[in-house]
């Protein structure tokens, strides 16, 4: 930081310079701050002033907060609060009832609306799973005692079938209609809510939580429509049988109950940094009851969500997720006892060789999560750029194709985390879906002489591959759709499917050779092989792998199994996926759709190795204010033409000796109050310094300027002092101050702006977005670098990436060509079936207007000489419903000679 030390001499009889006065104006107010003694009766003033710019502001859309500022001024609300207050407290003594109940009210109030939060996140958790295990089943079949209940309430008790669940026909074609038919009516009546009422409510929400949660405001995207069409279309979606999940939406919509709730209370309402402790709470309950692991949620909000995670914060986020899986406990949605579908318990244990196998999942996890991000992305950038208007026909069509692919797949056909359920599952008792449990040999004692087969092993293998390559290319162009739609839950069941496939092939070998050596720690006439462990294992290897979190994995599926027994090959899975993943692609899929969309967001777990001064990364093409001379009309062309949201001040344009900073809402108020107060001319000049005082250590002035309250009383005033609005102490750096320490500033503090001053003088400033751009600069250079000497390019550093860039564009053409002539080919074949319907003449009718002038050519019989069309008499409208009865048997059906005054059937 710059500091700027000044001695000053008491005994010093010369005006002090400019930088003598600012140095005094910080050093009394920040001494004045740290004793207490300011003034009882500026602070509610101030405080007055804050509030009424903060009703104003409320921050723009897509701006950041200023963190720094906002603290300050929670600062400034706690004193004028305290002062004001003070007599009401001191009545009975400085530690009187009244205070107790006060503060305790005060400390209690974040308490109690965690409480209050938790309870609607857990009882909206769990009615949206009752509802989405229905709408999921509503396509097979329905319950012949209640409509309402979906297939396992339906068939709850029962022990030998289920005749209260119906299929929908006998024949399975018309039940693969039907399923069709059911998935192309959720999506789209999901996909018109969003669209219609609530764009904010699409996708997962997870990488605009985090932007949020580090400071980036994005108006609506946490309110309470939002949150109301999230809740209403993320059932519809997922009961479609799109391959997208249910536990991205629930972080979203659980921020969305904590940010509305919040609202209520004056003390979230208007701090910023309140707020951002309860976002960060709720979205720790929101992983809590999509996967019943409140610690997992806890420690998920704290690998991936928070920017800032303080202890008080890590308490109520394990509060929240406490309570809101509490109350879905109470709720019991499942009527299992089971927080989630696919919980699971194991009795078994696992063996050393065992680890092989492990890592194996855990290098598969790497190569699926890099696999998908990359593919995902670039279908991103082609949806962007070609489908942006076709939303709802492209969310559709991807439905009817997965719902075509999937039937006729056993682990494609059902909902994800039913096939969670089933393939965790250990093959004991009268368990079994679909024969995956015959794919067990009996249990015997297996030698060499004996190796019994299994029924439909190989069958099984098959499906489970088929089912991972599918639904792994269904995903890629799945998720980002215009409805509510995450990735954990999808990514899970193909890293399960993945598992299973590998358990079930280990198994094999284990009956193949049970007398090896490799196989000696496998004990007699006890299953030694456990595929549902491989399964588990898998899914968890695939959400790392997708996410690039580590711990809270980890956490997660432990809680779900409840088996300390697999905490270390659950580690060891998650390592060798992590280790994979970072070697082939940089950040989880929430990262890269930040840095996709061009969010302002630093990474904390990224490091930074630039090796220059902050300089490189500034703007020194700066809109400055003069601290006096500018007038009211050249301040608001300023804000009219430029769309910086700040200024900074300076002495003069000349020298740019820095005095303070100003945001644009501010100047804007300042200035429209100032016009409302009356008499104030155009040339008014603005004045954003206290006038001078004789004294420096002084730091009020003796005769200051005209402020707005003295507008009125003054006719005739042409300056208007502006200096209540300015923050007379900006953070600002030298300008050989490394990059990487002002990006740990900017990370660690949350300023908005950071001014770059040289023994005084303002050379720059630097933001967010700026550091954003010299690093994605520097990447493409490297990346330029490496693709150039891959090529062998001597004359360049770029060649090579603008070359790929050129080829994922024609690659992205040629995608848009095919679509296009796909979709043209059958709206021309829908058009001409629909259109050749029409009440066409007949070749018999041509020859009768061959030379008529009455509809010749135009494809249409002429009307008789003295009739009409129907209308006047009853017998001619009698007559006329008979000539088209007549007429209707003569409908062209595109087979006829037509001569030359029949229509084409492009003119139709």
């Amino acid at each position: 930081m710059n500091s700027r030390s000044t001695s000053f001499s008491a005994q010093s009889q010369r005006r002090p310079s400019l930088a003598d006065r600012r140095f005094s104006r910080r050093l009394s107010a920040l001494s004045t701050v740290e004793q207490g003694t300011l003034e009882d009766q500026t602070a509610p003033a101030e405080n007055a002033l804050t509030e009424e710019i903060e009703k104003i502001k409320r921050y723009e859309d897509f701006t950041t907060i200023d963190w720094v500022q906002d603290a300050a001024r929670e600062q400034l609300r706690r004193r004028a609060r305290k002062q004001e207050n003070a007599g009401f407290f001191t009545r009975d003594g400085t530690l009187g009832w009244r205070r107790k109940v006060w503060e305790a009210f005060d400390a209690g109030q974040a308490w109690l609306v965690v409480t209050i939060v938790g309870a609607v996140i857990g009882i909206l958790a769990a009615a949206l799973n009752i509802i989405t295990e229905w709408l999921s089943d509503v396509k097979l079949g329905y319950c012949t005692t209640a409509f309402y209940l979906n297939e396992q309430f339906c068939c709850f008790g029962a022990d030998n079938g289920c005749p209260e669940w119906k299929r929908w026909s006998s024949f399975g074609v018309i039940n693969y209609i039907c399923y069709f038919i059911f998935s192309l009516l959720l999506v789209s009546v999901s996909a018109f809510l969003v669209k219609t009422y609530a764009p904010y409510s699409a996708g997962s929400g997870i990488s605009e939580i985090k932007c949020i949660i580090a400071g980036f405001v994005m108006k609506g995207f946490l309110g309470f429509m939002t949150l109301f069409i999230k809740a209403l279309s993320m059932p519809l979606a997922i009961a479609s049988g799109l391959s997208v999940g249910k536990e991205g939406p629930s972080v979203h919509y659980a921020v969305c109950v904590g940010n509305v709730i919040s609202r209520y209370f004056d003390k979230y309402k208007r701090n910023a940094s309140k707020t951002r402790e309860i976002n960060t709470a709720t979205a720790a309950a929101g992983v809590a009851v999509a996967f019943g692991s409140p610690i997992g949620g806890v420690l998920f909000s704290l690998e991936e969500m928070a920017s800032s995670f303080p202890l008080k914060t890590l308490w109520r986020s394990y509060f929240c997720a406490l309570v809101a899986t509490a109350v879905m406990a109470a709720m019991n949605p499942f009527r299992t006892g089971q927080l989630v579908m696919f919980q699971v318990k194991y009795d078994r244990t696992w063996h050393f060789f065992e680890l092989i196998f492990f890592v194996i999942i855990g290098a598969f996890g790497g190569l699926y999560g890099a696999f998908v991000i990359k593919w995902n992305l670039r279908w991103a950038a082609f949806r962007k750029k070609h489908l942006k208007d076709y939303a709802i026909p492209e969310v559709v069509i991807i439905t009817g194709l997965t719902a075509l692919i999937c039937y006729p797949n056993m682990f494609l056909r059902i909902d994800m985390t039913e096939v969670m359920e089933k393939l965790f599952q250990e093959c004991e008792g009268v368990y079994d879906y679909d024969g995956l449990c015959e794919s067990v040999a009996p249990l015997k004692h297996r030698t060499s002489a004996n190796k019994p087969r299994s029924k439909n092993r190989w069958t099984m293998v098959s499906s489970l591959l088929i089912a991972t390559i599918l639904r792994t290319a269904l995903v890629i162009v799945s998720y980002g759709t215009k409805v509510p739609g995450g990735i954990f839950v999808p990514s899970m069941a193909i890293g399960a499917s993945f598992g299973r496939m590998v358990g079930i092939l280990v198994q094999a070998l284990h009956e193949t050779f049970p007398d090896s050596r490799f196989f000696s720690a496998c004990e007699p006439d006890v299953p030694c092989i456990t595929p549902g462990t491989f399964a588990f294992l898998g899914a968890g290897a695939a959400l790392s792998g997708i996410m690039h979190i580590t711990v809270s994995v980890t956490v997660i599926m432990f809680e779900l199994t409840g088996a300390l027994t697999y905490i270390l090959p659950t580690m060891i899975v998650v390592g060798v996926t992590k280790a994979v993943g970072d070697r082939f692609s940089k950040g989880g899929i929430a990262d890269r759709m930040i840095w996709f969309n061009g969010f302002p967001f630093l990474d904390n777990k990224e490091e930074h190795s630039f090796g220059v001064p902050v300089q490189h990364a500034m703007k020194s093409d700066l809109t400055l204010l003069p601290s006096t001379n500018l007038t009211i009309r050249s301040a608001e062309s300023l804000l009219a033409e430029t769309p910086y949201s700040g200024f900074p001040i300076v002495d003069n344009l000349t020298s740019r000796s820095l005095i303070g900073y100003i945001g644009r809402t501010e100047l804007r108020w300042a200035i429209s109050r100032a016009r409302q107060a009356g008499m104030l001319s155009p040339t008014a000049r603005c004045v954003f310094t206290h006038s001078e005082p004789r004294d420096p250590q002084t730091p009020l002035s003796s005769a200051p300027a005209i402020t707005f309250d003295d507008i009125a009383s003054s006719s005739g005033q042409q300056t208007v002092d502006f200096s209540r609005v300015v923050d007379p102490t900006p953070l600002s750096v030298h300008p050989r101050l490394p990059l990487e320490t002002v990006m740990e500033v900017f990370k660690k503090m949350g300023p908005r702006v950071i001014l770059i001053e040289h023994r005084g003088h303002l050379v720059g400033l630097i933001t967010v977005k700026d550091c954003l751009k010299y690093q994605f600069k520097v990447e493409a250079q490297e990346h330029g670098q490496g693709q150039g000497q891959g090529h062998a390019n001597a004359n360049g550093s770029g060649q090579g990436h603008q070359r790929d860039d050129a080829a994922v564009e024609r690659q992205q053409e040629k995608l848009w060509d095919v679509i296009s002539g796909v979709a043209g080919w059958a709206v021309e074949r829908v058009r001409a079936l629909r259109e050749g319907r029409l009440k066409l003449r007949s070749p018999r009718f041509a020859g009768r207007s061959a030379g008529g002038g009455n509809g010749v050519g135009n494809g249409w019989a002429p009307i008789p000489e003295g009739e009409d069309d129907g209308e006047g008499t009853p017998e001619r409208r009698q007559r006329g419903r008979q000539r088209d009865r007549e007429r209707e048997r003569e409908i062209l059906d595109g087979t006829e000679d037509l001569d030359a005054g029949a229509v084409e059937l492009e003119h139709r």
